[in-house]
């Protein structure tokens, strides 16, 4: 039977994550996301006006669009619809703006990183070793410079402390052949058809994360998908590889953590007013230029 919420259960998640909140329905979940932000693994103080309404309206707007590569979790949304009726007595107007209603699965224990171009971490690896995701890359590649096809660079999924990169062999290891294969076949899929979709409105998508979960038997998109928390997000008018690109995603408060010394451990520092509402603005300029309207 499913469950009726109130708001008073609203105050008390079944799981919180760092971004998220979750709430077991019985035969659903509902994923609350917050406007708390994280970098580096960790959650810093304060949050970023709408983000969690920025992040559950794109989720929304890729899981529609992405059905012909592989189902997804999405049901319906928080503040739409007669399905929510019969799990919610009442539900506060900002709390439904930033949460979905979604299938339960069972969640496979990998990020499914993939990279269109070389740059954060993987650029910092190459850098150092001339590899990309533990795999020897061609010579003479710079900082932003679009890679011959996407790659697959899978990470553990920590539910405490920081991701960390695996090889695609390790991750075989951990899942078994056949799903590793699979679950790469999808996620340059996915990345391949969001990444040409977004350069009709101006913006190149250079590296994103999925994660993937099993309902009945099929693999299912779970999660969050292209939002500019788990993505890198450029404008495509002002790319030019060969240096750092001004970003429009959630780089823009990691390079300020970095600009000011913060050595990626707790606690960390808080952000200044000023940066919460350039990182709020870009987030929902992403929104605006990818769905074509503006946010909700």
């Amino acid at each position: 039977m499913p469950a009726v919420l109130t708001t008073t259960d609203l105050a008390k998640p079944k799981h919180q994550g760092k971004v998220r909140d979750i709430y077991d329905l019985g035969d659903a979940l509902l994923l609350v996301a917050t406007d708390r932000i994280s970098a580096f693994d960790i959650v810093l103080p304060g949050g970023v006006p709408e983000r969690g309404v920025v992040l559950n309206e794109l989720s929304r707007f890729w899981f529609e669009k992405s059905t012909h590569i592989v189902p997804n979790h999405f049901i319906a949304m928080a503040g739409e619809g007669e399905k929510l009726s019969r799990y919610f007595a009442e539900i506060p107007h900002e709390t439904a703006r930033r949460a979905m209603l979604v299938h339960k699965a069972e969640p496979i224990m990998v990020e499914c990183v993939v990279r269109g171009y070389l740059s954060g971490s993987a650029w910092s690896e190459y850098q150092k070793r001339g590899t990309i995701g533990g795999e020897p890359a061609p010579s003479g590649l710079r900082d932003s410079d679009r890679l011959e096809g996407p790659l697959f660079t899978p990470t553990t999924k920590a539910t405490v402390g920081h991701d960390e990169a695996i090889t695609i062999t390790r991750m075989k290891e951990m899942v078994g052949e056949d799903l590793t294969k699979e679950l790469e076949r999808l996620t340059i899929g996915l990345y391949s058809f969001a990444h040409e979709f977004a350069l009709t409105r101006d913006i190149i998508i250079a590296d994103t994360k999925f994660e993937f979960g099993m309902i009945d038997g099929e693999i299912t998109l779970i999660d969050e998908a292209l939002t500019p928390d788990s993505s890198r997000f450029w404008s495509a008018s002002d790319y030019e590889p060969g240096r750092a690109q001004d970003s429009l995603d959630k780089q823009f408060v990691r390079d300020w953590l970095s600009a000011n010394g913060w050595n990626k451990e707790p606690p960390p520092p808080d952000l200044p007013e000023s940066v919460l509402e350039r990182t709020a603005s870009r987030y929902k300029d992403v929104y605006q230029r990818l769905t074509g309207h503006p946010l909700p």
